[in-house]
């Protein structure tokens, strides 16, 4: 696959999404499984929970993918779920039978009801600019009833990000996928940084695909959080998260309170 030069390579719409999302989505599952987010959706949850003036009962969740933050939450939430990409939909579906589901991107999706909190995870990376970033924001406030809350999980901050790798992956029915992961900024002074990853697809006859997938992504101060949050009507806060795979300190959230007179 040819690579275009990433410091003048537009980044893809939401809408667009790259490549996984889209052609290859009935591969989620062996790429991200459930079990791997039964730490952090409990942290998630108890945000949520303590950041609301009463014990929320309905979440929604803008950019869930395919619903594995969901199917913990919606042991203590009615989730209602939400993402651009209906393949991705489609798998949370499967996941997620019990919950409400609708295709719709995260910047103008109005679903015309109120929840008592709203939850947005790492899809959130995938606005790069602040117009897109504080899209998001207005739908989330449009859709948190008063006294509600909403609770941003971004994989980047300009403070804290580094250059990394990772790699996993998962067997399934007859076939599996393995990934590298590789999170670079070729350019500190932008509002991006680049996510390459490299797909090596089994299929049950043994035969091997390689895909490689590059995802633009994101990245501001959390000085820009705090002032988006707070121009669209929120009171906000930094949350860090705390969990036994990261640095303590080294990952934060952003909660946004809707004050209840509004």
């Amino acid at each position: 696959m040819s690579v275009s030069n990433p410091a003048s390579s537009p980044a893809p719409s939401p809408a667009d999404g790259p490549v996984f999302y889209r052609d290859l989505a009935d591969w989620w599952p062996l790429m991200s499984a459930p079990e791997d987010y039964i730490e952090e959706a409990e942290f998630y949850g108890q945000t949520l929970a303590a950041g609301c003036d009463r014990l929320p009962e309905t979440v929604l969740e803008l950019g869930s993918g395919g619903g594995n933050n969901a199917s913990h939450l919606k042991r203590r939430f009615r989730m209602t779920l939400v993402d651009v990409a209906p393949g991705m939909i489609e798998v949370s579906r499967g996941l997620n039978p019990e919950c409400a589901h609708f295709v719709g991107d995260i910047r103008t999706v109005r679903l015309g009801q109120t929840f008592d909190a709203v939850f947005i995870h790492d899809a959130i990376g995938y606005l790069t600019s602040e117009a897109e970033l504080r899209q998001a924001m207005e739908t989330a406030f449009v859709h948190c009833r008063p006294g509600g809350a909403v609770l941003i999980a971004p994989d980047h901050l300009r403070e804290t990000f580094t250059p990394a790798t990772d790699h996993g992956g998962h067997d399934g029915q007859g076939r599996s996928l393995r990934y590298l992961e590789w999170s670079w900024d070729p350019d500190p002074t932008d509002t991006t940084c680049l996510v390459d990853y490299v797909f090596a697809l089994r299929e049950a006859d043994g035969s091997l695909r390689v895909i490689h997938d590059r995802h633009v992504e994101g990245i501001f101060p959390e000085a820009t959080w705090l002032r988006l949050l707070r121009e669209v009507g929120f009171q906000p806060s930094v949350v860090p998260f705390d969990h036994s795979e990261l640095e303590p300190g080294s990952y934060r959230l952003f909660l946004g309170r809707k004050p209840a007179a509004a």
